[in-house]
């Protein structure tokens, strides 16, 4: 069940914008489909907003550029979001926040979120052990980024790359034998030796949500699973609850209104990332941020 924390320290510091408005108009951006996963967790927890969805999907996978590439990448497409109504940044991809949250920040100005810090948040909340295994891609766990936001909890960390996990979700083997017995092999690798004692299991890509049955099932039964797309929702939940008292019956019982826009195939992105969210797609557009 989702419970709403405290939210990261530093996003109201941050933040130079004004109060959100009555009814949030909220940008989610990945450079793909597994930031779905996170709009899912907002539609969830957040309902009274609308939101607008950015993926980059022309220029995926962010993980093989470099720092200075993702970061302009993540900051054209925050300003396409802004200049469209975005009220409040959600940045739902992991390798663009790991690496290029801090530019996002100082070139936008609304509210921003990432994904590593409300996940490690919840980690820390989550674990008695005090050490917890984050799994995720090859450019995340490169970063260390996870690993240095639980330090500052007092957790230790043990990243692992799990690599094969995102194409085997694309293709949308969620519960195939195959990715389970994948799945076995990462896992038993990370919660071995030091990490024996480990009781957090830290979802560090937004392609992993959709296999949590199945990783629960793999991991130790004493390990509870952090999904940092839920996490980041409740991070949105409480960054917009100042707001709450102001916000009318009406408005929140709105239904959100969903607008999609991609550098690639609409309907690659329809297809595909009706998985993701667990619904269909509609109202898809594509964008050339190079225009």
């Amino acid at each position: 069940m989702l419970r709403a924390h405290r939210p990261a320290d530093g996003f109201r510091s941050r933040s130079r914008a004004g109060p959100i408005a009555v009814r949030a108009t909220i940008g989610v951006f990945d450079s793909g489909f597994g930031g779905l996963t996170v709009l899912k967790a907002l539609l969830e927890v957040v309902p009274e907003a609308d939101y607008l969805y950015f993926g980059d999907t022309a220029r995926l996978p962010y993980g093989s550029n470099s720092v200075q590439t993702v970061a302009r990448y993540a900051c054209e497409a925050a300003k396409f979001l802004e200049a469209r109504g975005a009220q409040m940044l959600v940045i739902a991809c992991n390798t663009a926040t790991a690496l290029a949250l801090d530019q996002i920040k100082e070139s936008s100005s609304v509210p921003v979120i990432g994904v590593i810090e409300p996940g490690a948040q919840q980690a820390r909340l989550a674990s008695r052990s005090g050490k917890a295994v984050v799994i995720g891609t090859e450019a995340t766990v490169s970063s260390h980024a996870y690993k240095k936001a639980l330090a500052s909890l007092d957790v230790e960390a043990f990243e692992k790359a799990c690599p094969l996990l995102v194409p085997l979700v694309e293709e949308g083997w969620v519960g195939h034998p195959v990715t389970e017995q994948v799945a076995r092999i990462y896992l038993g690798e990370a919660f071995a030796d030091g990490f024996s004692s480990a009781d957090v299991l830290l979802l560090g890509c937004t392609h992993y949500p959709l296999l949590k049955p199945m990783l629960q099932r793999v991991v130790p039964e004493r390990v509870t699973l952090v999904d940092s797309a839920e996490s980041t929702a409740l991070e949105v939940q409480k960054a917009l609850s100042e707001g709450e008292a102001r916000r009318s019956r009406s408005a929140s019982q709105q239904q959100s209104s969903l607008q999609f826009f991609v550098t690639d195939s609409t309907e690659k992105f329809k297809r595909l990332g009706t998985l993701f969210l667990g619904q269909g797609i509609e109202n898809i557009t594509h964008v050339d941020l190079k225009e």
